[in-house]
């Protein structure tokens, strides 16, 4: 099996060339030897079958970030048999120096210039055959975006790696590097003889949206604006296909798996229908909402609107003691927060990186977002929902904010903020139900086995002891939402949602199949069942518990990893608990005090 690293910038497409050379079939693992996951997938190029690793995204292979020492570890312990190397064509003279550092290391090479189609655009002439020449390695241009000239890259990678044999191990990368001055002049020869830059690039498409959306006024007013319109489309068109969803599930219970399973055991049928079936089926049916979120948000971060939302709120995050990169870390655990921590590696300042992984659980991560449309949906109308939903996002950036005012001083911050600003590109068709595929695949990869267990142990607690009524205060289910009532009740939680958040510590994608167990009801049946036994003030108050509390197992034992820290661990659970039941008791109370 030979071996192919994929090599590159940040916003450099090298992950949507990664996607397509491997059909997006790829799988994360760990690496002999590193201590972090990487995206590897098999192929097989020509006559080889391959194995290719997509490695982080660096600037330099001389950088200080955690990301960059990964790259570094793995070029020196990993005999490669091929590297692509991953650079945007419009920006060559600020991204060349990673291919002329490859070369130094006598690796074997690939050079592929991405987005070679928006070259001319910008006034950027590139003579390849030179550039090959003194690179001593093939150069394709190519558009990973739109697949084009991707049969010769392709073609060009089969046959070099085919005419490569043996796996060659890099050299020393500390000798290689430390000849500053001879690079910088072989760089600069380099583009004097094979690329032309223009002396002033033109006043294009995306200059001139910048004026707008970068304002230093209505600039995020308009992202806000943006990002509210994005809820509401999710919500129009992603409620009526659950509610069919929910309607064919009702529909199978009744006509197909209840008089299948009529034979069984009382038990046993109970925990199959009542149980796992109920509970999976409510989770499953919120599938389509997911993938139009992250439909959504695929534009959103693909467009190159999600750069410029970090550079629009540098300023301000500048002053909690972050900076932009923070943002958007925070906007990608809307995701999944275990990513976005894992994303703060980027960042060399350790202050910075540990009040960043302290405000990440407060993003809305699609596993809350089950549960927050679950509740809506049942609670409010649907004029009024997306608006609910919208506010709860507020509400995450404001618990971050607040975070962070209050710990600033004590993780300090001297990393000043890099940040390219690629071109807008609207994603294809194909990009975006890929990465929307890929999101939901990631989510049910991480979630399925937690919610099997959450299901089946909630439904266990919700009839045992035996001999007494299934939900009642005399199973255990009832006698621990019961202990819990003077912790909870205050907020406005009863014995029934307080069992489910029991059970979202495992993985909040349980809490919303816990329900469906402990109310014994599926889909719209379950929502009137929690309707006429909550009000909306409840409702709220249990939404704004979940969305703070206590993060998922997965988000903790991250958290431990990343900071390397259990006491830094710790102090953000308990953090996030203190803050989830002040929020909370401070709505329910006040509503509560208004309704009067």
């Amino acid at each position: 099996m030979k071996q192919i690293a994929v090599l590159g910038m940040p916003n450099t497409g090298k992950s949507t060339f990664f996607n397509r050379l491997t059909g997006a079939d790829a799988s994360i693992g760990n690496w002999p030897g590193i201590t972090v996951d990487l995206m590897m997938a098999k192929v097989k190029l020509g006559s080889s079958e391959a194995e290719i690793v997509d490695l982080p995204g660096i600037y330099d292979l001389r950088g200080f970030s955690e990301d960059e020492a990964v790259v570094r570890k793995f070029l020196e312990h990993t005999p490669l048999h091929l590297v692509l190397i991953i650079l945007n064509a419009t920006q060559l003279d600020r991204q060349l120096s990673l291919a002329l550092q490859i070369k130094r290391l006598n690796l074997p090479a690939v050079l592929l210039l991405n987005m070679a189609d928006e070259a001319p655009q910008f006034g950027v002439e590139i003579d390849r055959d030179k550039m090959s020449d003194r690179l001593k390695m093939p150069v394709v241009p190519i558009s990973a975006k739109y697949g084009k000239n991707y049969d010769t890259a392709y073609q060009t990678i089969s046959d070099t790696l085919d005419r490569q044999e043996q796996a060659v191990s890099a050299q020393s990368l500390d000798q290689c590097m430390k000849c500053d001055n001879q690079m910088a002049s072989e760089m600069g020869s380099l583009m004097q003889d094979a690329i032309k830059l223009p002396k002033t690039f033109k006043d294009n498409l995306t200059t001139r949206l910048d004026r707008v959306l970068l304002h230093p006024v209505f600039g995020l007013p308009i992202f806000f604006g943006a990002m509210f319109l994005m809820f509401q489309l999710v919500y129009a068109i992603g409620t009526p296909i659950q509610d069919i969803m929910g309607q064919g599930a009702d529909w199978f219970q009744g006509a197909v798996l209840e008089p299948t399973l009529a034979g069984l055991p009382e038990m046993l049928r109970g925990l199959l229908v009542d149980g796992l079936y109920s509970g999976l089926s409510v989770v499953l049916s919120f599938i389509p909402v997911i993938i139009l979120f992250f439909f959504a948000m695929a534009i959103v971060e693909d467009s190159g609107y999600l750069s410029r939302s970090a550079f629009l709120m540098d300023a301000f995050m500048a002053r909690l003691g972050l900076d932009g990169r923070s943002f958007v870390m925070s906007l990608m655990g809307f995701g999944c927060n275990v990513p976005a921590i894992m994303g703060t590696r980027v960042m060399r300042s350790p202050g910075l990186r540990l009040l960043t992984m302290l405000v990440i659980p407060f993003s809305l991560c699609s596993a809350r977002l089950n549960v927050f449309i679950f509740m809506t949906a049942a609670l409010f109308s649907a004029t009024v929902a997306p608006i609910v939903l919208f506010s709860l996002y507020i509400f995450s950036f404001v618990a971050a904010i607040l975070t962070a005012a209050l710990f600033k001083s004590k993780y300090k911050n001297d990393d000043p903020l890099i940040l390219e600003l690629p071109p807008y590109r609207f994603p294809t068709l194909k990009q975006m139900l890929l990465r929307s595929w890929s999101e939901l695949k990631h989510f049910w990869r991480w979630s399925y086995k937690f919610i099997i267990f959450g299901v089946v142990a909630i439904w266990v607690l919700n009839n045992f002891p035996p001999g007494v009524p299934p939900a009642s205060p005399e199973t255990f289910s009832g006698i621990i939402g019961q202990w819990l009532q003077p912790i909870l009740g205050p907020i406005g939680i009863n014995p029934q949602l307080a069992v489910a958040l029991i059970f979202g510590f495992i993985a909040k994608e349980i809490v919303i199949g816990g329900l469906a167990v402990i109310y014994g009801q599926s889909d719209n049946a379950l929502m009137g069942a929690i309707a006429a036994q909550i009000d909306w003030a409840q409702a709220y108050s249990f939404m704004l518990f979940t969305l703070l509390y206590t993060p998922c197992l997965s988000t903790v034992a991250v958290l431990k990893s990343e900071s390397k820290s259990w006491k830094f661990t710790a102090f953000s659970i308990v953090w996030s608990l203190v803050l989830a039941w002040g929020a909370s008791f401070v709505f329910y109370q006040g509503s509560k005090a208004l309704s009067f």
